[in-house]
């Protein structure tokens, strides 16, 4: 059984004391939150004590799950793997890339688990894809939300668009080979739209737009490759695949189309999407990374990736911003 601390208990603080209770793996110790209002509805929605010490909170257990604000992201997670505990903390890894390194390297040097909480790799409509060849050529992301001022601490690129940063890193095994980039901000201090190329070594072209500022809401990403479309509604929680007929293709829906090369059969499919709780399932696959001793599914150098793309894009909007 592992002893959990959690920090921050906002908005998506509360999701994750929801969960952990749930967690037959996991007891939860606590919380701590500077913010009284916040931490006397958390008391007594969930009946856990409140601890105004951090410290005494990591000493108490053998993990901590950070959902405080991305600025406390370093502080905590050093404190807490400098006292040998395991560390869940929720996307982006760190507020800088130097925090960012440091921590990977604390990380290594350490005998702790660190995961980041890139919850859409858990998201069931990406789970639905998960045993299909991925190999994308192209791939077309739009991620849009209406505007809600929790998060905007920190850009739409590093709020919005680190999920799919994230995603598309680990689908193409190739590294970057350039990047452009131009945003907006609307509202608040830092991009609130933008839109994104990513071109790797390999071939693979990605295309990303993220608004925080959108009238509608969507969260959806198309893969290209040879011979196959696979579109994830992470939104929807929905997945479809369309490609050529294989002589399996039995239970899928299929018709024929003229192409220069002879007719080709299509075939279409939706597959089955698991019913899954995405927070549920990422946190339980921590601790089992723990008990097991195996690696996390979203590790600390996947987060430093993911903040490196990001931070990329943000000094080329930057420099298109200096320069128009």
């Amino acid at each position: 059984m592992l002893k959990v601390g959690v920090f921050g208990v906002g908005h998506l603080g509360k999701f994750h004391l929801n969960n952990w209770k749930e967690i037959k793996s996991a007891q939860l110790v606590g919380f701590y939150d500077p913010d009284d209002d916040m931490a006397r509805l958390a008391t007594e929605k969930y009946q856990i004590p409140r601890f105004t010490d951090a410290d005494a909170l990591i000493d108490s257990c053998d993990l901590i799950d950070i959902v405080a604000p991305t600025p406390q992201h370093f502080r905590l997670c050093e404190k807490a793997i400098r006292k040998g505990k395991h560390v869940f903390v929720e996307k982006p890894l760190a507020n800088t890339m130097d925090e960012a390194r440091t921590l990977v390297k604390l990380v290594r040097e350490s005998n702790v688990k660190l995961q980041v909480g890139h919850v859409e790799r858990f998201n069931p409509a990406f789970l639905a894809v998960d045993s299909i060849p991925l190999s994308p050529l192209f791939i077309e992301v739009h991620r849009l939300a209406q505007f809600d001022p929790r998060g905007t601490e920190v850009s739409v690129i590093l709020d919005l668009m680190i999920h799919d940063i994230d995603i598309i890193l680990s689908l193409v095994k190739s590294e970057v080979k350039s990047i452009s980039a131009s945003g907006v901000a609307v509202l608040t201090d830092t991009p609130d739209i933008a839109s994104v190329r990513i071109e790797f070594n390999n071939g693979c072209v990605a295309n990303l737009t993220s608004s925080r500022i959108s009238m509608k809401r969507m969260r959806k990403m198309r893969l290209f490759q040879k011979d196959a479309y696979i579109g994830i509604d992470f939104l929807n929680k929905k997945s479809e695949i369309i490609k050529l007929k294989s002589p399996q293709d039995l239970d899928v829906f299929a018709f024929d189309i003229e192409t220069p090369n002879g007719k080709k059969t299509i075939a279409l499919s939706n597959p089955v999407v698991p019913e899954v709780n995405a927070i549920r399932l990422e946190l339980e696959k921590f601790c089992e990374a723990i008990l097991t001793n195996t690696p996390t599914q979203v590790s600390e150098v996947d987060g430093f990736r993911a903040m490196d793309i990001a931070h990329q894009i943000l000094q080329k909007i930057k420099h298109n911003t200096i320069n128009t």
